[in-house]
């Protein structure tokens, strides 16, 4: 039953996979000092009477590392982007001519960078909590397999340390996803 033991180790590997893309999308969505269009990757727009993601309405440039600009395809939507912008949670103030949007990146004040690397923590904390959810729910689909006696208690134990040598693959690269992040924040 072997096949059945790669099955659960090869399934386990890809949702915590996947588990650390999700967690690293989520800090390219953190503010640093630094002009990075993922930052307004969750603004979402009113437009055609439906809620657009800003990047399906617009093109987000950064011309300078302090500043971003979007150039909405419709220059009628510009009312509405810059509106999306301002009510976003980012604390981003952009400014119009009329067609294109400009947001100016403030620098980072200490406490602000303080707050950011607590949520950076958080984050990753949050993706660590997935991947060990992934371990346990391997870990019990092998036990089951062991009670119904379709793997010996060897088979068991070698692919539970497997599960774990996973586990602490992907709990190391959520580490150091947060590290660079905290660095990029303190250094901005």
């Amino acid at each position: 039953m072997i096949e059945e033991i790669d099955k659960i180790l090869t399934e386990a590997e890809t949702k915590m996979k996947a588990s650390v893309e999700a967690t690293q999308r989520e800090l390219s969505t953190i503010r640093t000092g630094v002009a990075n269009a993922a930052i307004l990757a969750n603004v979402t727009v009113e437009a055609y009477g439906t809620r657009l993601k800003l990047n399906e309405v617009a093109t987000i440039s950064t011309p300078e590392p302090r500043l971003l600009m979007v150039t909405p395809w419709d220059k009628s939507l510009v009312p509405q982007v810059e509106r999306a912008i301002l009510t976003s949670d980012l604390g981003l103030t952009p400014t119009s001519d009329g067609a294109i949007i400009r947001i100016p990146i403030p620098a980072l004040t200490e406490e602000r960078r303080k707050e950011l690397a607590r949520l950076v923590s958080k984050k990753v904390e949050e993706g660590k909590v997935a991947v060990r959810n992934v371990r346990r729910e391997a870990n019990e689909k092998l036990r089951a397999l062991e009670k119904q006696h379709k793997i010996g208690e060897d088979d068991l134990k070698r692919a539970m340390d497997d599960v774990q040598e996973l586990t602490d693959k992907h709990v190391e690269m959520l580490d150091e996803a947060q590290k660079a992040k905290q660095e990029e924040i303190l250094q901005a």
